[in-house]
């Protein structure tokens, strides 16, 4: 009876935890896919402030509250009302905007047409602002038009080069992709050959006594807060390659990349030193028997007999690489560019996740939960590698059975 109990216990929390993970897939997933599916609105819209009586297009408003709305493909928008006790008429016209800021490409902006002594401000890409005077102080009298924005181009999101969320609406995150894959790649190129040296020393030649008191320091090391590590690379690193490559500042994609490969020694380490230590003892004692040494048989029997977890090791480490946000926010440098080399700053994807989360809204939030899924394929690709290697490994281990 309580075997049962417990049973039925487990299926919940079994239940619950999958239904949990899918729920929040499913929610990046939606979040994620909208801005490329749906236009941010489906009515161009018009906000008042001040305006007791306002005629939009013919039509007649008595203390408007909330949105005005016209249809999205409406070209001109005439706005009649009281300015200091005289009638006013105020034409908006849909215009196209040759550039923006840095080069930039806008869309189509709301442009008012003889503002007179009005002042025009534009928001952001998609909207006009248009403050008139009041007749004493404070009493002002604005005008917003909204356009709705279209849905964006998945190509020119993933490969794009420029990221103005806030005034351009231009989202490119081809840079961040490339910022990403180099500190991740680079931490990899640094971080494995240590990681898998410093396993096969602990597995095949150090006493048992202090392979234990290493390992217990590595695995300390793996609890340290990433945060950590980033205020030290931030204090020691970031300094270094200032003064010793004489550049303006040190925080570059080299100082990411010595960060995350110190970051993922511990787990690569700790995995390949216990896959190593799995390999049958009788490998071992055929290949010393036949007049191999010590060194070659670690180097040419143990580390390919554990090929799979090793390999498993680097690509999980790979995926904490990756998905690193804090470390690479402090020594980076962030700047949203494609560089020319690795002393230059860069920005990752989870890096601007952090960064604007906070202060995003609208179109800009969604597509920042857009990265999120795109952050999520790639670790997606990444453990299905790891199945892959495993399989491959099984398949491999019955044949010569």
């Amino acid at each position: 009876m309580l075997d049962t109990a417990f049973a039925w216990i487990f299926r919940a929390v079994s239940f619950t935890g999958v239904a949990a993970l899918g729920a929040i897939v499913l929610f990046i997933f939606l979040q994620g896919t909208q801005p490329f599916i749906f236009s941010s609105a489906k009515t161009l819209r018009l906000v008042t402030e001040r305006l007791d009586n306002v005629t939009v297009n013919g039509r007649f408003y008595e203390n408007p509250q909330g949105f005005i709305e016209l249809p999205w493909d409406t070209k001109t928008v005439s706005v009649r009302f009281m300015n200091r006790g005289e009638e006013r008429e105020q034409l908006f016209h849909l215009a196209p905007v040759k550039k923006g800021r840095a080069g930039v490409s806008r869309t189509t902006l709301l442009h008012p047409i003889e503002a007179d002594d009005a002042i025009v401000t534009f928001q952001d890409a998609y909207t006009c602002s248009v403050t008139y005077p009041g007749s004493i102080a404070g009493l002002t009298q604005k005008i917003h038009i909204i356009l709705p924005e279209p849905p964006y181009s998945v190509f020119k999101f993933l490969g794009g080069r420029d990221w103005f969320p806030a005034s351009e609406k231009v989202f490119g995150i081809f840079p961040m992709i490339l910022g990403s894959l180099f500190a991740s790649f680079g931490a990899l190129f640094l971080g494995v050959p240590v990681a898998i040296l410093c396993a096969l020393f602990m597995s095949e030649f150090l006493p048992e006594k202090p392979a234990s008191v290493l390992r217990a320091g590595i695995e300390l090391l793996a609890g340290i807060p990433s945060v950590v590590y980033g205020f030290f690379g931030l204090m020691v690193i970031v300094p270094l390659i200032k003064n010793t490559f004489k550049v303006p500042a040190g925080n570059s994609l080299l100082a990411a990349v010595i960060v995350l490969a110190i970051m993922i020694l511990p787990t690569i380490v700790a995995i390949s030193e216990k896959c190593l230590k799995a390999v049958p003892r009788s490998r071992r004692e055929a290949s010393l028997a036949v007049g191999a040494s010590k060194m070659q048989t670690a180097l040419f029997v143990v580390l390919p007999h554990a090929k799979s977890g090793v390999l498993a090791a680097i690509i999980l480490g790979f995926s904490r690489a990756v998905g690193e946000t804090m470390a690479v926010i402090l020594v980076a440098g962030n700047s949203v560019q494609l560089i020319a080399n690795p002393l230059e700053s860069v920005r990752t994807l989870t890096a601007t996740i952090a960064l604007e989360m906070g202060y995003a809204d609208g179109r800009h939030s969604l597509m920042l939960f857009s990265i999120g899924l795109v952050l999520l394929v790639m670790i997606f690709i990444l453990n299905s590698l790891i199945l892959r290697v495993r399989s491959f490994d099984s398949r491999a281990g019955e044949k010569e059975k």
